[in-house]
């Protein structure tokens, strides 16, 4: 186990490398720049060499991306160019409401694909499976942005049942938890609904496939209840599937989050990137796309270390 990790983090260190290396260059080669974001699209040529030069945009690229590098070795992730401050601490202010929002959906996410799952695989083949198809079909081919549009005009528009946007009502001058709780509902419901399909339909394909494997028939040949048999030994072997794609899908998770985000105004990582992508604030930008890759590392790792508990012999594969 210890050396399966060590070569997933040797691997993934230049997975990292590569990624933060090809996301530096495009940014920086990307025509426009910070300049014209804090002086406006009309400011003149001499203006925005003299703010390059402030920020040190004029120098070559190759030291420029070297400098990062150093800066990085010292535990710094430079300013932000638009915002003028630390980009450590603006990320770990976005970061936490990130992470609020995905650890509730994902746990949400999760508990929904086990039950769908199950029923699917039990039902494989009758109305209840295929019901559960269609939704899975349905929030699958549906964009994000789509399904955070409708659950706002339905609970926002027409009802006003739930805030269309923010993390808390700016009216308040003490706002409560019911706040904070009003607003995460329809940003963790969209994330939910998008990831439970495609989770769901994977983990009842498993499901299905344990069903038919000879050690089911065996128990059931001494008598053991189905009930006993689904949760006791198909749920444990269904669930490495289930740990896998939940791992690998971090990266998926996330993009469809900064669309999520940017719909509902919620000050999290995602609408952070999205804003400095448009004002090309490269250091928020890059120092973004590590954490992303950190994150998609850990959950990979994370996934592969779960595996190695559920069965001791994924640990030597």
């Amino acid at each position: 186990m210890i050396r399966m990790v060590a070569r997933r983090l040797a691997a993934s260190g230049l997975s990292i490398l590569i990624l933060v290396t090809l996301v530096f260059f495009m940014a920086h080669l990307t025509p426009g720049g910070p300049a014209y974001s804090i002086l406006g699209l009309k400011a003149n040529a001499t203006s925005v060499a003299q703010l390059n030069a402030r920020l040190g945009l004029n120098q070559p690229l190759l030291q420029q991306y070297g400098l990062w590098w150093w800066h990085l070795a010292h535990g710094q992730l430079g300013y932000s160019y638009l915002l003028n401050r630390p980009v450590g601490a603006l990320l770990w202010r976005y970061e936490l409401n990130t992470l609020l929002l995905y650890a509730l959906a994902i746990s949400l996410s999760t508990f929904l694909s086990i039950l769908l799952g199950l029923a699917q695989g039990v039902y494989f083949g009758r109305w209840p499976a295929r019901f559960i198809g269609a939704f899975q079909l349905g929030f699958y081919a549906l964009p994000p942005f789509f399904v955070a549009a409708m659950l706002v005009l339905w609970t926002c528009v027409r009802r006003r049942w739930l805030p269309a946007s923010g993390m808390v009502n700016l009216r308040l001058a003490h706002p409560g938890l019911a706040s904070y709780a009003a607003h995460l509902v329809l940003p963790v419901i969209t994330v939910t609904l998008f990831t439970t399909a495609p989770l769901s339909r994977y983990f009842g394909e498993a499901v299905h496939e344990e069903l038919a494997r000879d050690y089911v028939r065996t128990a059931r040949a001494k008598g053991v209840g189905f009930t006993a048999i689904l949760f006791t030994h198909v749920l444990r072997n269904a669930l490495r599937p289930l740990v896998t794609m939940l791992g690998l899908s971090f990266p998926y998770i996330f993009t469809g989050g900064v669309i999520v985000e940017s719909v509902f105004n919620y000050p999290g990582l995602g609408w952070l990137m999205w804003r400095s992508a448009l004002a090309q604030d490269y250091p928020i930008l890059i120092a973004i796309v590590l954490v992303i890759g950190l994150l998609t590392v850990l959950g990979n790792l994370l996934a592969d270390v779960v595996n190695g508990l559920l069965d001791p012999r994924a640990s030597y594969e």
